[in-house]
């Protein structure tokens, strides 16, 4: 796992310093997301990130005024410097679960998780980059269709370490 070298002891306090900046930047993130709730884009950046056609992305940036859109571009930029804490958050919660179970199973499920947390940052790259594309240029193939895909494999992996996490905290 990525972080195996950090002591046990230690493993615990980061967790809940990388959590705590993790709830920092979420509330961060909802501030600069409330201009972009709009018909076009009812879930705000996470419509924009699952758009997959330039259709899609195209009737969201129409419906942004300057405000929203640079909204969109001070996140996606924000955004670099908050994938490490998140990636740490997780990767720690999920070396955290898989101290409490032993098992060959679950410790190498725990080693993917934990590096997909990592890996996860790179697809938010990609992501990222996409969105910066469409949001300067226009939505053309394929942007839309590459902000997707990396989203949804983000989503992925995010969304698995979470469920390894709390199911090894919460199962014995």
């Amino acid at each position: 796992m990525p972080l195996d070298l950090i002591p046990a002891p230690k493993r615990l306090p980061l967790f809940w310093l990388f959590f705590g900046l993790t709830l920092g930047f979420f509330a961060v993130f909802n501030w600069l997301d409330q201009p972009l709730h709009t018909s076009a884009a009812p879930s705000g950046i996470v419509s924009y990130e699952l758009a997959g056609s330039p259709e899609a992305a195209n009737a969201m940036l129409a419906s942004w005024d300057g405000s929203a859109r640079l909204s969109v571009a001070f996140g996606l930029g924000f955004d670099f410097l908050f994938m490490p804490i998140y990636a740490t958050a997780l990767s720690l919660s999920v070396l955290l679960a898989a101290d409490r179970r032993r098992g060959e199973v679950w410790s190498a499920l725990g080693k993917a998780l934990g590096w997909g947390a990592f890996l996860a940052t790179g697809f938010d790259a990609v992501e990222n980059i996409s969105l910066f594309h469409i949001l300067l240029n226009g939505a053309f193939s394929p942007m839309p269709q590459l902000a997707f895909w990396c989203a949804s494999i983000k989503f992925t992996l995010l969304i698995g370490g979470i469920v390894y996490a709390l199911w090894g905290l919460f199962r014995q």
